[in-house]
């Protein structure tokens, strides 16, 4: 199994994916809002999306898990 993990503190202002969709490395998964801007976030594996940790709305820190993936 494995994390998408936010790269920078912020929003998360949107999830592109749900649990069961199959995603692909380099996929964007999510957007996050920080400083008024759209950071959108990959995912660096191929699979199935397991579990969504963080919801939308919710304020990450850098290194917080926001997706599993296996």
């Amino acid at each position: 199994m494995s994390q998408v993990v936010s790269n920078m503190a912020g929003n998360l202002w949107k999830l592109l994916v749900g649990v069961g969709d199959e995603v692909a490395e380099g996929q964007d998964v999510a957007i996050l809002e920080s400083m008024k801007m759209e950071i959108p976030i990959a995912s660096e594996v191929s699979g199935k999306v397991k579990a969504i940790v963080t919801g939308e709305g919710e304020f990450v820190n850098e290194g917080d898990v926001i997706l599993e993936i296996e």
